[in-house]
């Protein structure tokens, strides 16, 4: 019998508890409520029990029991925030209802059955915009088309339609905000 095998776990615990911390800093935990302590602690205990010394030294287990412990608990902690986070922002959506500033608690506005047949508007806002871009404003925004149908149709690529899309919200933006310094 060897010496390690005499030892009580206490003895064994004072000797080996830096492991713990070892374990802990190497793999960034930072442990404010001591859980991950208390796992480690447990590993420790739970290696303690079942070490066999023909298999190697108990040191050895004793890291490799603490590291994957601490790794296994790593990962239910991040899976149970990533949990927490999609029901608190399920939440949320309820309870804006759509409106992702939350000034309001209207619901938003349902844009079916609202035409758009101001000719002269149109007419301003196509003279500002490229062909292409203007391919973006009738077929995605009267139209309501999706951005994949509109790719298809012109024998384009989907991202071609979105940079249709970008810039032509760009230019729109820029003059709307031109037209409101004039209205001052």
């Amino acid at each position: 019998m060897n010496e390690e095998s005499k030892m009580t776990f206490e003895e064994v615990f004072k000797q080996n508890e830096k492991r713990i911390h070892y374990h802990m800093y190497k793999l960034g935990i930072n442990d404010p409520h001591r859980e991950f302590y208390v796992e480690g602690l447990y590993a420790m205990w739970i290696a303690y029990k079942k070490y066999e010394p023909d298999k190697g030294p108990l040191a050895t287990y004793f890291n490799f029991t603490i590291r994957n412990r601490l790794i296994d608990m790593l990962r239910k902690k991040t899976r149970e925030g990533h949990h927490l986070e999609r029901i608190a922002h399920e939440k949320v959506c309820k309870i804006d209802d759509g409106n992702r500033f939350g000034l309001s608690k209207l619901p938003v506005v349902d844009p079916s059955g609202i035409t758009v047949e101001d000719d002269v508007f149109w007419d301003k806002v196509k003279s500002k915009l490229t062909e292409n871009q203007w391919k973006w404003v009738q077929f995605y925004i009267i139209e309501k088309m999706p951005l994949g149908e509109i790719a298809h149709q012109e024998s384009v690529t989907t991202d071609a339609v979105k940079s249709w899309g970008r810039q032509a919200r760009m230019k729109l933006k820029d003059k709307a905000e031109y037209l409101r310094m004039l209205n001052k």
